[in-house]
């Protein structure tokens, strides 16, 4: 099955996100393993994860509208650019990887939304306390407070307040504890080499990935 296929079951099926993101993100994995992800596979699996940070509260609504918005950059710039080694020699040539918009930020963004993920999933799976604050906490501040500015950041800081409980979480995504534990670990262990991949493209044409 393909990733446009899973999407589109996942669209009339959200409350089975991490069904969907596992199904995405196992068959992300095996491509970037053949060093053959084009940019249009990558946009349709990445668009998944916005029904996870639609659970998550107010506190990351800002993610969800700016994934969404860098992800219609990007699935524009697939129409040029089959691959991201194409988009990011283009950006170098252009010295325009960091600038504001460009379609090397917004990747490097994006990348860090499913490392976001992933630390949060590794840090509910670290505990069994029902309140997810400190684990949110941990991933926004690790993954994607240092590229935040100072209103970004309080504005979470406050949102975190009202992220879900583990219970209700679990249960907005239609899932009990076992399930949703097993789940989240695939999605660790799938999304892991994608991130992977993603590191290799900045850090081969020395743009560092800590921006």
């Amino acid at each position: 099955m393909g990733i446009d296929k899973v999407q589109v079951q996942g669209q009339d099926n959200v409350e089975k996100a991490l069904h969907t993101i596992g199904d995405v993100f196992d068959k992300l994995s095996s491509i970037v393993s053949d060093n053959d992800l084009k940019v249009l596979q990558f946009v349709e699996a990445v668009s998944t994860l916005s029904k996870l940070y639609g659970c998550l509260g107010v506190a990351f609504k800002f993610a969800e509208i700016d994934s969404n918005a860098k992800l219609r950059d990007l699935r524009d710039a697939s129409q040029s650019f089959e691959t991201f080694q194409g988009l990011l020699d283009r950006d170098v040539k252009r010295k325009s990887v960091r600038k504001a918009g460009s379609h090397s930020r917004n990747l490097l963004r994006l990348k860090q939304g499913i490392e976001f993920v992933k630390v949060l999933f590794e840090q509910i799976l670290s505990t069994e306390e029902n309140s997810l604050k400190d684990s949110a906490s941990i991933a926004y501040s690790q993954v994607l407070a240092p590229s935040h500015g100072w209103a970004v950041r309080k504005a979470v800081a406050a949102g975190l307040y009202a992220v879900p409980t583990r219970a209700q979480l679990f249960k907005n995504l239609n899932e009990d504890e076992e399930s949703a534990r097993a789940l989240m670990h695939r999605f660790i262990v799938s999304s892991t080499p994608v991130i992977e991949y993603i590191n290799r493209l900045f850090l081969d044409r020395n743009i560092g990935i800590d921006w």
